[in-house]
């Protein structure tokens, strides 16, 4: 089975093609989503965060999100600390969750694929992109952030210019139609490479 890595920047609509590839038929792994479960019931992530950022990373069981977000997007050190906190256990979890899948290929989107190195672990990787001024807007209309507090996240990423170099696909994310035959392309010529 082939490990697929999916990333892109924030707002360039990696989500979107993750949920394509899924509707057909592909096992998605959201990083994200299982990082934010495992910052809430691993007991030594737990102990690591707060030992890091003190007691206030967490509001009772749950990570205090507002306060980490605060804390470490105006600190690329104390990010890269967290990252290597959280990384090794969703590493762990997404290798347990993947050998039990039984399909060609599975995904695993992540933000940082590239950023933390588990680029490194994929048998090929997607870059899902779009223009900057489309992904602000996609941005704008979906968190309740400031276009100020966009730009600062999108400079703790690598540039799409950075990730092209080390991407095997790319998928140029503006057009849902377009993007739905791209992905479509793309999981003929996966499954081929995997059969």
């Amino acid at each position: 089975m082939k490990i697929v890595g999916l990333t892109g920047g924030i707002g360039s609509g990696k989500t979107t093609v993750a949920k394509m590839f899924s509707k057909l038929g592909v096992p998605v792994y959201i990083a994200d989503v299982e990082a934010k479960k495992l910052t809430n019931s691993s007991k030594v992530i737990h102990r690591k965060l707060i030992k890091l950022l003190g007691e206030e990373a967490y509001s009772g069981e749950s990570l205090n999100r507002a306060f980490v977000a605060e804390k470490i997007f105006n600190d690329k050190g104390l990010l890269k600390s967290v990252n290597e906190i959280i990384h090794p256990k969703v590493a762990a979890h997404f290798k347990k969750w993947a050998s039990k899948q039984h399909t060609s290929y599975v995904i695993k989107e992540a933000a940082i694929l590239f950023e933390n190195g588990s680029y490194k672990e994929c048998d090929t990787v997607i870059l899902v992109t779009a223009p900057k001024p489309i992904r602000i807007e996609r941005i704008l209309a979906r968190d309740k952030i400031s276009k100020a507090e966009i730009e600062q996240r999108m400079d703790n990423q690598w540039s799409d210019e950075d990730k092209i170099q080390l991407a095997d696909i790319v998928i140029n994310n503006i057009d849902l139609e377009a993007t739905k035959k791209r992905v479509e392309e793309v999981h003929k010529t996966l499954l081929f490479k995997a059969s």
